[in-house]
């Protein structure tokens, strides 16, 4: 089973937004086991979806389009859709009623432009957009099915997941096809693919493990499809152990939607500990992520962002001398910022961070990317220095996930 996922307007094409769309919907119809053809980006021009919808049809047994259902005269996928399927449109009622109920519920007053979004071809069947005032549509052309979404991110997820998956499973049938991911950090790609080398071999065709790297992180994905769900699942389970087991429990902090702030989360609250950060080079980020995680404030107490020398000799005690002999990065300095901030919001634990972004700042001795880590606990203070680069934003990132790792590990062993 074959879809394409087409995403229309202009707004793509010149760079101006950022398809994600597409992502989405792939990584929906791949955990259902359908396979993704082509994702192609058109204009809001009815010659380019006529043309882009007779090759998908042709060739993919599902095609997703989503954009061009808003109020505007530049929104024409629904005028190109009707001409396509030798349709009208037609006022849908339901709609009408759901629009109207939406957006006078926020203080909007209804508008004939707004009134038009009702306005569906009348072969179509409609998909009510409870997240927005756009409906979706589904088309029939044979056994071929095509699904007209809106193009704003969260109405077009709504509708996927609600809407187009049960859809989808109710008009075809459809193998089983499951995923988990395994997360790691500091392990190079190139390392992993060779430890996971000689296992690769062994797999068998309805089994695939992708590398998906990122600044400081690595996933590894496993797929199994198959056709009876509970063998699948027993299977997956059974290659998941043999990869967690050549990874290595130490390298691995999570599995599918963790990330490293919230698995750090979970280890306070084993701990009923609390943490502060002091960060220098990566400039609030680590807190960023942190406060990202819900809950959050049960165990970060705050953070100091010390840029500059002074913040880190007035407000966390850093001794002038060490930043002058030894640096404002180094060892002395960052150890210093970590027992500071720790003494001063008095919590259990302490991240901090020193290091030279970049683009500019490096020397022979302190090359751009050098940064050093260090976390106080209540015994001790642990530090490392890294070497990360010269691409300032993905050292920001990498410095932030090692200083988190840092102290996962340190909780784990306490734990």
């Amino acid at each position: 089973m074959y879809a394409d996922i087409i995403t229309i307007g202009d707004e793509i094409l010149i760079g101006q937004v950022v398809d994600t769309n597409s992502v989405f919907i792939a990584s929906e119809l791949n955990s259902s086991g359908i396979r993704v053809r082509m994702i192609r980006s058109i204009a809001d021009a009815v010659d380019d979806i006529s043309k882009t919808l007779d090759d998908s049809i042709q060739n993919s047994d599902i095609v997703i389009l989503t954009g061009g259902l808003g109020p505007t005269n530049d929104d024409i996928t629904k005028n190109a859709l009707a001409a396509y399927f030798g349709s009208r449109l037609v006022i849908h009622e339901e709609s009408l009623r759901h629009i109207r109920s939406f957006l006078s519920s926020r203080g909007v007053k209804v508008t004939e432009r707004n009134t038009r979004q009702a306005q569906v071809p009348e072969n179509c069947k409609v998909l009510i957009n409870k997240h927005g005032s756009a409906p979706g549509m589904v088309f029939r052309k044979g056994k071929k099915m095509i699904i007209s979404l809106p193009g704003v991110p969260y109405e077009m997820r709504a509708l996927v997941t609600e809407e187009v998956i049960p859809v989808l499973h109710k008009e075809f049938s459809l193998p089983c096809r499951l995923h988990r991911t395994v997360l790691t950090t500091a392990v190079a790609e190139s390392m992993m693919a060779d430890t996971l080398e000689d296992w690769e071999k062994t797999l068998t065709e309805n089994i695939a493990l992708a590398y998906l790297p990122s600044p400081g992180l690595l996933r590894l994905r496993l797929s199994v499809t198959g056709s009876d769900k509970k063998r699948t699942e027993n299977l997956l389970e059974k290659k998941l152990a043999e990869l967690i087991n050549l990874v290595g429990e130490k390298n691995i902090f999570g599995f599918d939607d963790d990330t490293l702030a919230s698995v750090v989360g979970r280890l306070l609250l084993e701990k009923r500990a609390t943490l502060s950060v002091a960060e220098s080079c990566t400039g609030g980020n680590i807190a960023h992520m942190i406060t990202g995680v819900p809950g959050s404030s049960a165990y970060f107490k705050g953070s100091v962002t010390a840029y500059s020398n002074e913040i880190k000799t007035n407000v966390l005690g850093v001794q002038e001398h060490d930043i002058q002999t030894c640096g404002a990065v180094s060892r002395e300095v960052v150890e210093q910022m970590a027992k500071g901030i720790r003494a001063k919001f008095e919590t259990d634990y302490a991240i901090s961070t020193s290091g030279i972004a970049g683009p500019e700042g490096g020397t022979k001795e302190k090359p751009l990317g050098t940064t050093w880590i260090a976390i106080a606990t209540p015994k001790q203070v642990i530090s490392k220095k890294f070497l990360l680069g010269d691409h300032r934003g993905r050292n920001i990132t990498k410095a932030s996930l090692y200083a988190l790792n840092m102290l996962r590990n340190v909780l784990m062993q306490v734990c």
